[in-house]
């Protein structure tokens, strides 16, 4: 009977394990598969025409961008878009679908998205709520269901919708970009929908709610530090940066606060971000913005020629310290928690348990700050790493002296130390 017992209680302890084991499993899979369906978990990264190129754009240009992708390493970092944005149409058919300018993409957009799908990265397009583009040329509005059906069968995995030309109100908006967001899932394809209202309508309050991924925070962002306005034809990126301050509450894995794109090495170039006077910025501002856009969460979307850019440009744009500090699964976007004279001190959490701190000095000369590891929330032991540098600082417990360079960010990672 002990015996009987013993095989007994053991039989009934394995089945528990057994059971055990396989709700763990099933729970796993179960949330692994949720966080699978989130489209965009972390901030797209990739590389947009209109900066750069504005409406010179074409299949060969394409071809030749998403090669350089590929081979300049940034593929392998993590970029993976290439969009193409305003002025790629032509004229609508006589059943109303939407064609690309034949003199541009004449073997059209279906055979462009296979070959930028054969190199392993995904296609972007343009279009608008309106009648009509920023460019002028022809839009979505009263063809949603149409576009978005034409688009998915092309193969298009990323959607900028504009709002040039369309009603100033809210609620206008908030039904328009819903109409397109609605189809795009009635197709059944995984497409980002990126908003683009300029954050003049407050969109980190509504875009999730319609179907965005991410919206625009600000008007299109210039190839400058600082503008002396800030406006539709000025913002620099510390103008752009200022408005992020506060919009961290809405920004997580899915839905995203979209400062624009990357201005790094545009060097005063582009067709459209030279506008206003922005005659570019210096290789300190550039890493300062790929570092602040790394901790607010920012899709990044380079728009620089990466044909011929540097060999600075592109160790700043592949980083892969601080694009990690981007695509931290976490998705917790940067507070701004000090700002003093000229510094800024923004904080982020990261999935690991350490923290991320950007130190920005708005000011253009070079300057030293201290500060106590208990103002930025940390106690105990801390290894620090500044991520531009790739190295160690060393190991700290109080406070901690830094320079940093006039318009210049250091880039710290903080891991707590048992």
């Amino acid at each position: 009977m002990v015996v009987i017992k013993y095989k007994h209680e053991t039989l009934l302890k394995f089945r528990h394990v057994v059971l055990l084991f396989l709700f763990i499993f099933i729970t796993g899979s179960v949330q692994s598969v949720a966080q699978s369906k989130i489209l965009a978990p972390v901030p797209p990264m990739g590389w947009m025409t209109w900066n750069q190129f504005g409406p010179d754009i074409s299949e060969d240009l394409i071809k030749e961008m998403a090669d350089a992708l590929v081979n300049s390493g940034m593929a392998g970092a993590g970029y993976k878009y290439i969009i193409i944005d305003d002025l790629w149409q032509g004229k609508r058919d006589k059943n109303g679908i939407l064609q690309p300018d034949q003199s541009k993409f004449p073997n059209g957009m279906k055979a462009l998205a296979d070959y930028v799908h054969s190199k392993g990265l995904k296609l972007g397009i343009y279009s608008d709520a309106a009648d009509r583009t920023c460019g002028g040329t022809i839009a979505s509005y009263g063809h949603e269901k149409t576009d978005a059906r034409v688009f998915a069968e092309w193969g298009i995995d990323y959607l900028k919708y504009d709002y040039c030309n369309a009603p100033a109100d809210k609620d206008s908006a908030m039904v328009r970009y819903k109409r397109m967001a609605d189809a795009i899932h009635k197709t059944g394809r995984e497409m980002i929908f990126a908003i683009c209202e300029w954050g003049r309508r407050q969109p980190w309050e509504w875009g999730a709610s319609v179907g965005g991924q991410l919206w625009r925070t600000t008007w299109d962002i210039r190839d400058t530090w600082q503008s002396n306005k800030y406006d539709s034809g000025h913002a620099g990126i510390y103008n752009v940066l200022q408005r992020q301050a506060g919009l961290e509450k809405y920004s997580g894995p899915g839905k995203w606060n979209d400062p624009d794109m990357l201005v790094v090495g545009l060097n005063g170039k582009g067709k459209s971000s030279s506008h206003g006077g922005a005659n570019g910025c210096s290789l300190e501002e550039y890493r300062s913005q790929m570092s602040m856009w790394c901790m607010i969460n920012a899709p990044l979307i380079a728009s620089n020629d990466i044909r011929t850019m540097s060999e600075e440009i592109k160790a700043i744009l592949t980083n892969k310290e601080a694009i990690a500090i981007n695509q931290d699964i976490l998705g917790k976007q940067a507070a701004r928690i000090y700002q003093s004279g000229g510094f800024e001190f923004w904080v982020k959490p990261l999935a690991d348990g350490s923290l991320a701190l950007g130190i920005l000095n708005r000011d253009n000369k070079e300057a030293e700050t201290s500060f106590q590891l208990k103002e930025i929330g940390l106690k105990g032991k801390q290894m620090v790493r500044d991520l531009w540098l790739h190295e160690g600082m060393g190991f700290f417990t109080n406070a901690i002296s830094i320079k940093v360079p006039g318009h210049g960010v250091r880039l710290l990672k903080f891991t707590s130390v048992k």
